[in-house]
């Protein structure tokens, strides 16, 4: 089984990307969406006892809110792939300006201060870089480099 974590700022294209590349194939877990932490655990929780599939659509920016997940999932025998979304802080405010559910500026900012690589040593499997290109995302091999 297969969980996948996203790691990004907002605006940079998580969202997007889930519903191009995982949406026919895996549960989306968004605290979002959710609006609080009560409801995305019990979904994570249910995903991992009936291995199923997941995607964590959050901003994920600091190995100690991804560790929770990797961790967890890991421990229920599924693979962990993780994506980290390279974006620039001016691409995201100017996405961000585009949609209809806007993050507060501040709230960008704020998550690009804390935004941490991600490491394979977190306990992910697999990583991969995923940048927006002529409004289409391309997805790279990882390397312990920006």
């Amino acid at each position: 089984m297969e969980a996948v974590v996203f790691a990004g700022l907002q605006g940079s294209g998580k969202s997007s990307f889930f519903k191009e590349r995982f949406f026919a194939t895996h549960v989306r877990i968004s605290l979002d969406l959710l609006r609080t932490r009560n409801r995305e655990n019990r979904i994570f929780e249910v995903c991992l006892e009936t291995q199923q599939k997941f995607v964590i659509d959050n901003t994920n920016p600091t190995c100690d809110e991804r560790v929770k997940y990797i961790g967890k999932s890991r421990d229920s025998g599924f693979q962990v792939i993780g994506y980290y979304f390279r974006s620039k802080v001016d691409d995201c405010l100017r996405r961000n300006e585009g949609r209809a559910d806007r993050v507060p500026e501040v709230a960008i900012l704020s998550t690009a201060k804390k935004l941490e690589l991600p490491r394979l040593e977190e306990g992910f499997d697999e990583l991969w870089y995923v940048r927006i290109e002529d409004n289409g995302f391309v997805v790279e091999e990882w390397k312990n480099e920006v």
